[in-house]
């Protein structure tokens, strides 16, 4: 975690394994709405983490049910407090689905409300919270604190090469045999018909 500290370029380096150590700023995590995990919809819950006096990120803590009954009634999410290990991944900011609105009146909601959110604005949730964000965390430890993180795997391997090699010479191999097609075999074919016999 030092050598992340000292350089904070390497912040920007997605999808990179970090271990970081700091204490959660339980009084901002907030709830993002509509994001599914194994076909069930319900939150990603997210909830800053301060490293030091200067660096703070916002991890991706995990994903929770969404209570169908009572919509803004939250499930409980245990957030320790004093100092934490947490785990994870580098990650873009979370990804924004369609809405109506921003939902940014202006008015104070209530807690339970404000927690509750379609998609999160990076700069505005800073500028509401007063914390400068370094990086936002995807945190891979096992499922605990009542957060589930079965993250879907990222593939950085050569698989995706393969298949698109694949494609390019399959489609070549086409190109080459439509190309004896009509060049050479249906012309001949169709000069045999043609002559006498």
């Amino acid at each position: 975690m030092q050598a992340l500290l000292s350089q904070p370029q390497a912040f920007g380096q997605t999808y990179r394994s970090v271990a970081l150590q700091g204490e959660w700023l339980g009084q901002w995590t907030v709830y993002l709405d509509n994001r599914q995990m194994k076909g069930q919809v319900g939150f990603w819950v997210l909830t800053p983490l301060r490293l030091d006096a200067t660096h703070t990120v916002l991890v991706q803590r995990g994903w929770v049910a969404r209570n169908f009954e009572d919509r803004n009634k939250l499930a409980p999410v245990n957030t320790p407090s004093g100092l934490v290990q947490v785990n994870g991944r580098l990650i873009p900011p979370p990804s924004e689905l369609f809405a109506l609105s921003s939902g940014d009146s202006g008015q104070e909601p209530s807690l339970a409300v404000s927690r509750i959110r379609q998609n999160l604005n990076m700069s505005q949730f800073a500028q509401e919270t007063g914390l400068d964000f370094n990086a936002v965390v995807l945190q891979t430890q096992a499922d605990a604190d009542g957060l589930r993180r079965d993250w879907p795997e990222i593939s950085t391997g050569v698989e995706k090469h393969w298949g698109y090699a694949f494609q390019w010479f399959a489609m070549a191999a086409t190109q080459v045999l439509l190309y004896f097609w009509f060049q050479w075999i249906k012309p001949y074919r169709h000069a045999t018909k043609q002559s006498p016999r």
